[in-house]
């Protein structure tokens, strides 16, 4: 066994990135105040070729040191848009007719290794802030509510790593590998 070389991955360039075909997913970050999550956001989405991010309210943008330190360039691949408030973002992505899920912990969500998104279909996640979480407007419309299942002893998990783990669920639910 050898690790693979830069060339050996044979990843895209940022114009043939631009170009190609996306998932059928937008990330919506909710006043999320660490600019290494705002980050580590874009890496992910990178990676998963996601359509956009809306970064809203107090989310950070690029271009800024601290993004870029975890993004490692992808706020150069990744379209993003940043709005005033959350609200703004979800009534664009309703008129398109992206289905709204947010990551939240609520009465009756949805565990996210429970729910079966619909393939033809296009999905927004929306994450919120690291300490309040996603506001309490923005649930309200909400189609779903997800839940990352937790077994320890702490409430929630960190955004990057929600946010990654949610975005592969959505992959590869809807068979985008």
């Amino acid at each position: 066994m050898k690790k693979l070389s830069m060339e050996e991955l044979d990843r895209l360039s940022i114009q043939e990135f631009k170009k190609t075909e996306k998932s059928p997913l937008v990330l919506v970050l909710d006043n999320v105040r660490s600019l290494n999550n705002v980050g580590s956001a874009f890496r992910t989405a990178d990676a998963f070729r996601v359509e956009k991010i809306y970064l809203c309210g107090i989310t950070g943008t690029p271009p800024h040191r601290d993004i870029q330190k975890t993004a490692l360039g992808a706020t150069e691949s990744v379209n993003w848009e940043y709005c005033l408030n959350t609200l703004e973002a979800i009534e664009k992505l309703k008129a398109d007719g992206y289905q709204l899920c947010a990551l939240e912990q609520v009465e009756n969500s949805v565990k996210l290794n429970d729910f079966s998104p619909e393939k033809g279909k296009k999905y927004a996640l929306i994450f919120g802030n690291e300490v309040f979480g996603v506001e309490e407007v923005v649930l309200k419309s909400c189609d779903s509510i997800l839940e990352i299942p937790q077994l320890g002893t702490k409430h929630s998990l960190n955004i990057s790593v929600s946010l990654g783990i949610a975005v592969w669920d959505m992959m590869v639910k809807l068979d985008q590998f």
